[in-house]
């Protein structure tokens, strides 16, 4: 990305360097990235803060690591200083947001957004620090715009601009259905920027026209239009598709330190340099260097540790991070880790399958006998080939996979 650092008189200082530098670091573009140089020079010229927006539509109560990616930037942007606002779309998720989509998105019941928003609080602070950022809710100006405020925002945007955007293009190419209510999803993510006065939005690159549409607005407004900044979507942990809960390829940043730790540790040696450049802290040269001694033959390995422990103490702790791998490094070696659930079962002589669906193991005698098939199932170290096992009185560890365990006392 071409990167002008060079004002009227031709000076930048070194602040406004380091934010430039932060500002374009993994990200997908900065548009426009010259206004956004001059934001950040009169900023530091004035003494005022810049004003960054990120919007969240609690459509989930849960927050994965390929959410955290924008949420990355926006700590990097607060710890130089300005202020930064998480946008809670009350108000938008009761639309449903189109984007990328090829149907159309139900709406959240109110008591399902006001659920969902009250964890995400909790799970944000985990990255940015809550008590320096301005939350808002965007229903504290969409609810009193009324009709005819709805009405009088339509009317400064055009249907044949609405009709350029590309899931809304192909699905009226392909005859499928866009109901009215869903223009004005943009059109009401345009307008929070009007009423927050934003100086950037970001997002991920999916929301940019949606962003567009609030530096649209803002001109509209008599405002100086947001520059927008948009992050790459983060591929799970197959590699292929974006992260996702309902793809089943996400670390999700609440999950266990064990957990998170390994499933870090099962992405690709390819992958693990994307997610440096999208999830590290670490100083971009350190990156560069520790990918050139392992293309000079350090074990890649070695670099995945690293990242793992980086995330899970992000959202543990450093002692977790440590416990982690050594728990991983147990399971490798066919290990049991120091601490597994105690489960005290009745019904011995009890068959195999009955005992790892009643120990939780398996969500029921179907799949554990799956599981034994696939050879996935051990007892006291010794892998399961009998699904017609038998199981007399007496204490077992029982594994399932490489993470499941239980000590089972049967009786």
């Amino acid at each position: 990305m071409n990167q002008q650092l060079v004002t009227k008189d031709g000076l930048v200082s070194d602040r406004v360097r380091e934010a430039m530098a932060a500002s374009l670091r993994g990200c997908e573009e900065l548009i426009p990235q010259e206004d956004w140089q001059r934001k950040l020079v009169r900023s530091e010229a004035t003494g005022v803060p810049l004003r960054i927006k990120f919007g969240l539509d609690p459509t989930a109560p849960d927050i994965h690591l390929g959410h955290t990616v924008v949420f990355n930037k926006l700590r990097q942007l607060q710890d130089l200083g300005h202020v930064v606002i998480p946008l809670i779309g009350d108000f938008t998720t009761t639309i449903g947001d189109p984007s990328g989509r090829n149907t159309t998105r139900p709406p959240l019941t109110r008591e399902q957004i006001e659920a969902n928003a009250k964890t995400y609080f909790d799970q944000i602070g985990r990255v940015i620090d809550v008590s320096r950022a301005e939350v808002r809710y965007n229903s504290e100006w969409c609810d009193p715009l009324g009709a005819r405020g709805m009405i009088q925002l339509a009317a400064r945007y055009t249907v044949a601009r609405m009709m350029e955007r590309d899931d809304f293009h192909k699905r009226f190419q392909d005859g499928r259905p866009i109901s009215v209510h869903e223009f004005l999803y943009p059109l009401m993510q345009g307008y929070d920027s009007v009423a927050l006065k934003s100086d950037l939005e970001l997002g991920g690159t999916d929301q940019k026209f949606n962003l567009l549409v609030g530096r649209h607005l803002q001109q509209e407004y008599g405002q100086e239009p947001q520059c927008i900044l948009t992050m790459p979507l983060l591929e799970g942990l197959d590699g292929v598709e974006k992260m996702s809960k309902s793809k089943g390829n996400y670390v999700g940043i609440t999950e266990d330190a064990n957990t998170m730790f390994a499933k870090v540790m099962s992405i690709s040696d390819v992958l693990m340099w994307r997610w440096y450049r999208l999830l590290s802290f670490r100083a971009e040269q350190d990156i560069a260097k520790l990918k050139a001694e392992v293309d000079g033959g350090r074990n890649p390995r070695d670099a995945k540790v690293m990242l793992a422990k980086e995330i899970t103490a992000r959202f543990h702790s450093a002692a977790a991070a440590d416990a982690a791998e050594q728990d991983f490094v147990n399971r490798s070696k066919g290990g049991v880790p120091d601490e597994i659930p105690d489960v005290a079962l009745t019904g011995a002589p009890l068959g195999i399958g009955a005992l790892l669906k009643q120990a939780g193991l398996a969500p029921s005698t179907s799949e554990a006998n799956r599981l034994i098939d696939g050879g996935g199932v051990r007892v006291d170290s010794a892998v399961v080939s009998d699904k017609a096992l038998k199981m007399a009185a007496g204490t077992y560890v029982v594994q399932v996979g490489k993470r499941k365990f239980a000590r089972v006392s049967l009786s």
